[in-house]
């Protein structure tokens, strides 16, 4: 699928969660980009984000975006959603996340939109 369009990146990423694809979620990011894996843990780099998306597709999610909002400035974009997710622990026991994120992509010298912050939690890191 192209991602010509911030939009196109985060269906795909949404997408490639539902269906525990690591490898296509991947590819939606920077190189250098950061992922919020919960308030206060920020991990930077494609091994830190490998490992929070793991852990998210550990339990086998469900993740449905029900708004959202992308504000543009040349080859910048502001992602903000209200998400919710449901999946199963290791344990068997059925998790309910959710949340409001606030996310930052850039227009890559391609066309292509990747993630440079993605932050599921969006203002709930402030203290």
């Amino acid at each position: 699928m192209e991602i010509s369009d911030p939009l196109d990146a985060i269906t795909q990423l949404v997408t490639a969660m539902n269906a525990c694809d690591l490898e296509s979620a991947m590819a939606l990011f920077e190189p250098g980009a950061s992922f919020v894996m919960k308030p206060g843990v920020v991990v930077t780099g494609t091994s830190g984000i490998r490992q929070a998306l793991e852990g998210f597709m550990a339990l086998k999610p469900t993740l449905a975006i029900e708004a959202q909002q992308l504000v543009r400035a040349g080859d910048v974009a502001q992602y903000c959603a209200r998400w919710n997710l449901k999946g199963i622990d290791p344990t068997g026991t059925v998790v309910h996340l959710g949340g409001r994120s606030s996310s930052i992509l850039r227009r890559q010298s391609n066309g292509k939109w990747l993630f440079l912050v993605d932050n599921p939690w969006g203002t709930d890191i402030v203290q």
